[in-house]
């Protein structure tokens, strides 16, 4: 039993320590997600997170529509260390690691990424896919697109939702590892919109996924 206790904790103490990387923070309620190599050649991101009437733009395009300008200033008002550019890089990151947990049926690092309500959306869609004796072998070909369509402030509570086009090769495998369905050939194009959740100023550093839909 101690054993198995200790064994329980270095799991959560390691999906903890993924997640923080993710969407932590570096001086108490920062993001600190994971960085893309190109980023050390870029403008400071404080230079530019704070300065949301500017037309910021990636290499896809605006990182927030315009209906979400006054979400992210309440926010950054709230927050001074809030950068746009690094929560879009970690919601990334945090889209690749549910959606990878998901296809695998990893229920202990869903648990982490998501509030309680989605991971049991989640849970529901595993347990049917293992009461079927299927498995799914799916890749996240790419993201091409990542961007803001709203950000809110209800007292220290902050919610942004975050729209992501990706390209996704879906195959399901039965527990023969046959194809049913599916094909790793041709990717899907999938467009979602994903809900992340925070108080400001708590000493959780997370930010947690509250809501997933479909995009139009």
């Amino acid at each position: 039993m101690t054993v198995e206790i200790v064994l329980l904790a270095m799991v959560a103490l390691f999906v903890g320590l993924r997640l923080y990387a993710v969407l932590g923070q570096r001086t108490g309620h920062e993001q600190r997600p994971v960085t893309r190599p190109e980023a050390a050649a870029a403008p400071e991101p404080a230079a530019v997170a704070n300065d949301v009437s500017s037309e910021r733009k990636e290499p896809s395009g605006l990182v927030y529509e315009e209906d979400a300008a006054a979400g992210i200033r309440a926010i950054i008002a709230a927050d001074p260390s809030f950068d746009v550019g690094r929560f879009l890089e970690g919601a990334q990151e945090a889209y690749r690691m549910t959606l990878e947990a998901f296809w695998k049926g990893e229920r202990d690092e869903l648990r982490y990424l998501a509030s309680p309500d989605v991971y049991a959306s989640f849970e529901e869609s595993i347990a049917e896919r293992e009461t079927a004796g299927h498995r799914l072998d799916n890749r996240l070909i790419a993201i091409e697109r990542t961007l803001i369509e709203d950000a809110r402030l209800n007292g220290r509570t902050a919610e942004i939702a975050v729209r992501f086009d990706a390209d996704i090769a879906a195959v399901t495998r039965d527990k023969d590892g046959e194809v049913v369905g599916g094909t790793l050939t041709d990717a899907i194009e999938t467009h979602d919109v994903w809900t992340f959740r925070r108080t400001l100023g708590s000493n959780d550093p997370n930010w947690l996924l509250v809501e997933t839909d479909a995009a139009d």
